[in-house]
C-alpha cells in the first residue's frame, strides 16, 4: 500500500511533462481543428440532425473529409457499396502511415489501442516528427497528443451541432468549406512544390475531369480515385516532392565527407 502510493506522484509528474511537452506542439492543430469541426456541426445542424449525430460522428469516424462527405449521404438515397467504397479509400491513407508507427507505439501496453484509434494526419505528423525530451514519457507524450487532437475535433463538432440546430437565417453554401479549404490547401502545395511538372497536382485534377465526362457527376468519385490511386503508384519515381534534386545531391556530398573521414581514422590507426 505505501509503496502503491509512493509511486503515485512520481506516475503524476510524468504524466505532467508530457502534458506540458505535447500541448504547445498540438495547441495550433486544436484551434484550427476546432473551427473547421465546428462548421462540420453547423452543417448537420441546418440539415435537421440532433448535435448527438456529429458528437458521435466526429468520435467514431475522425476522418474529417468523410465526415463533410457524409452529410449529403445521409440525406440521399443509400447506396451501401458507393459508401463502403468511398469510405475505403478516403482513409487508406491511414493504413500507410499507420504501419510507420507500429515500431514507436512498442512496449505501449494499454495506450496502444488508443493511440492506434486515434491517429490521424496531423497526429501523426506531430509523433513522427517531434524531438521528445529525454525527460519526458513518450507513450504519455504519444497519448496526449492523440487526445487533445480528438477532443479539440470532437468539442468543435458537437459545439457546431448546437449552433446549427439553432440558425434560423439561411446557411446555403456552408457545405463548401470543406472544398475551399482542399482549394488553399491545392494552391499551396502549386505554389511551394519544387518539382516544376506539377505533374501530381495535374493527375489530380484532369482524372476526376475525365471521369465526371465518363460516369457522370454522381458515379464519378470511386473511378476517380480508383484511377489516381493506379497513376500515383505508376508514377512514384516521378511524384517524390519529399527528396527534390538539392537534397539528393547534399546527401551524396555528405556521404562523401563521411567517407573522407573514415578513411582518414583508419590511415591514423595504421599508421
Amino acid at each position: 500500500m505505501a509503496g502503491r502510493n509512493a509511486d503515485e506522484p512520481a506516475e503524476w509528474g510524468r504524466k505532467t511533462r508530457a502534458f506540458k511537452a505535447a500541448f504547445p506542439r498540438v495547441l495550433p492543430i486544436c484551434i484550427s481543428f476546432f473551427f473547421l469541426a465546428m462548421s462540420y456541426g453547423v452543417l448537420m445542424g441546418t440539415r435537421g440532425f440532433s448535435f448527438l449525430w456529429p458528437l458521435c460522428m466526429s468520435a467514431f469516424i475522425y476522418t474529417g473529409s468523410m465526415e463533410f462527405v457524409t452529410v449529403n449521404l445521409l440525406v440521399s438515397a443509400f447506396n451501401p457499396f458507393a459508401t463502403l467504397m468511398l469510405a475505403l479509400m478516403m482513409g487508406t491513407r491511414h493504413l500507410f502511415y499507420g504501419l510507420s508507427m507500429l515500431g514507436r507505439f512498442k512496449n505501449m501496453e494499454a495506450k496502444k489501442p488508443y493511440l492506434i484509434y486515434a491517429m490521424c494526419d496531423e497526429t501523426f505528423a506531430v509523433n513522427n516528427s517531434a524531438q521528445i525530451p529525454a525527460d519526458v514519457d513518450r507513450g504519455w507524450f504519444y497519448f496526449f497528443v492523440s487526445l487533445l487532437n480528438q477532443v479539440s475535433w470532437v468539442a468543435g463538432a458537437t459545439l457546431g451541432g448546437i449552433v446549427g440546430g439553432r440558425l434560423t437565417f439561411d446557411t446555403t453554401g456552408l457545405d463548401f468549406v470543406m472544398t475551399a479549404l482542399f482549394v488553399v490547401i491545392f494552391v499551396d502545395q502549386w505554389l511551394t512544390t519544387k518539382r516544376k511538372s506539377h505533374m501530381a497536382a495535374l493527375t489530380g485534377t484532369v482524372v476526376p475531369v475525365i471521369c465526371m465526362a465518363l460516369f457522370g457527376a454522381d458515379n464519378f468519385m470511386i473511378p476517380s480515385l480508383i484511377a489516381m490511386l493506379v497513376m500515383f503508384i505508376m508514377l512514384r519515381p516521378y511524384l517524390d516532392d519529399l527528396k527534390p534534386d538539392d537534397v539528393g545531391k547534399r546527401d551524396d556530398a555528405d556521404g562523401a565527407v563521411e567517407s573522407a573521414a573514415d578513411r582518414n581514422e583508419v590511415g591514423e590507426a595504421r599508421s
